[in-house]
């Protein structure tokens, strides 16, 4: 299965300290990549970096505010500087625990949400395919809420529905040598999204007994098999597209 290995790549995960972008950080390591673990929590991303080492990978951790183009910009200079190149850039950092109907919005969350969730991947995306020397790979985690209605997060849905827009755009402007996906996740019980959906993970089992076809929650190590399908050259003829990973709901 060499189709699947990332030996010798450079992956920059924003989002790593902790759920989704943990369990991303952690295969791609397991895989060969060298990872460049990144979130605003110094604390979380250094334990996600330790732990990779620990296991034998290659981690660094660099704290990062991904609303902040200079902080971006220093993100993937790191990664260039500590190991000679940038090959994979997964902008997974985003969420809102605003939830409340749009018409009742504050015009200061919907600046947060969007601020988060679309303008810091484009930021992002634009600084990393400037580093990709001839070939790179972008994966946006953007999420099923962009393709139907989300009472009480319509902000979020706006922003991911655009994170999906971005994702086809880029993958044509930058075609062919840096190929640009989305990846969808559903139900996964991380610390966003319980705080998002203001449930326990019982309550949360129970729904997904009933409702998801496949009958349980979904892992982060369930996204990032996605992520490195995505990511590697097992997936060099797919770009522009978001691939829903959500147990058949």
């Amino acid at each position: 299965m060499s189709e699947f290995e990332l030996d010798g790549r450079v992956a920059v995960v924003t989002g790593g300290g902790q759920g989704i972008g943990e369990g991303i950080a952690k295969v791609y390591a397991q895989r060969g990549a060298a990872v460049v673990v990144a979130a605003r929590h110094a604390d979380r991303i250094q334990r996600v970096a330790d732990e990779i080492t620990a296991a034998g990978g290659r981690a660094i951790a660099v704290q990062t505010d991904v609303t902040d183009r200079a902080a971006l910009e220093a993100l993937a200079d790191a990664a260039v500087d500590t190991y000679g190149s940038l090959d994979i850039w997964v902008n997974n950092a985003g969420g809102s625990s605003v939830r409340t109907p749009l018409r009742n919005l504050d015009t200061t969350d919907w600046d947060t949400c969007i601020a988060v969730n679309l303008t810091a991947v484009w930021v992002a995306s634009v600084i990393a395919a400037d580093r990709m020397n001839g070939s790179g790979i972008i994966i946006n985690v953007t999420s099923p809420a962009a393709e139907r209605a989300a009472p009480g997060s319509g902000h979020y849905s706006a922003a991911k529905a655009g994170v999906n827009a971005l994702t086809r755009t880029m993958s044509v402007e930058l075609a062919p040598d840096i190929r640009v996906n989305g990846i969808a996740p559903g139900y996964v019980p991380t610390e966003v999204m319980m705080t998002a959906l203001d449930m326990d993970v019982p309550a949360l089992e129970r729904m997904a007994e009933s409702r998801i076809p496949m009958k349980r929650l979904g892992t982060p190590d369930d996204i990032a098999a996605a992520a490195v399908y995505l990511a590697s050259d097992a997936g060099s003829w797919v770009t522009g597209q978001t691939l829903t990973v959500s147990g058949g709901l």
